[in-house]
C-alpha cells in the first residue's frame, strides 16, 4: 500500500522546529506519522540556508537546527522535479509546486498566501497547518 506524500514549505518546517507545541509542529508530526514528507534539492537548500540564520539562535542552537535538518533529510523522500512550473506570484515558491506535482503529493502545507491562493493546484490541495490537521 502506498503511503500518502506531503510537501511542507520552509516556513512551516521552521515553525515546527522552533515552536514545539505549535499547530505547525502538530501538522508536521501528523504528516510524518501518516506518510512520507517530500523534499527536493531546491527545497532542502532553502531550508538549510534559513536554518543557519543567526536570528534563530535565541530559540534553538545551530547544532540542534542542523541535527533536525539531517534527520529530516534522512527521513524524507527526495524527489527530482520533472516539470518546471512558473505560476506562483512569488517565483521562489514555484519549487514547492514542482515538488508536489513531481512527487504526487497528497497535499502541500503552507502558510504562504501566494501558494494558498492557488488551492487546489492540479488537484493537489494547498492547505495551511490548521486545515491540514482536519485533512
Amino acid at each position: 500500500m502506498n503511503e500518502p506524500r506531503f510537501v511542507f514549505d520552509t516556513n512551516v518546517i521552521v515553525s515546527a522546529l522552533l515552536l514545539k507545541h505549535s499547530v505547525s509542529r502538530q501538522a508536521f508530526d501528523r504528516a510524518h506519522a501518516r506518510g512520507r514528507l517530500l523534499l527536493s534539492e531546491e527545497t532542502l537548500a532553502e531550508l538549510y540556508e534559513v536554518l543557519r540564520r543567526e536570528k534563530f539562535a535565541k530559540y534553538v542552537l545551530e547544532t540542534e537546527r542542523l541535527q533536525f535538518l539531517a534527520a529530516f533529510a534522512q527521513a524524507a523522500q527526495q524527489v527530482e522535479a520533472t516539470e518546471r512550473i512558473q505560476v506562483c506570484r512569488d517565483p521562489q515558491d514555484n519549487k514547492f509546486l514542482e515538488l508536489a506535482v513531481s512527487g504526487e503529493a497528497a497535499c502541500l502545507v503552507t502558510g504562504d498566501a501566494d501558494l494558498l491562493a492557488l488551492h487546489p493546484f492540479r488537484n493537489i490541495p494547498i492547505l495551511n497547518p490548521p486545515a491540514f490537521l482536519q485533512f
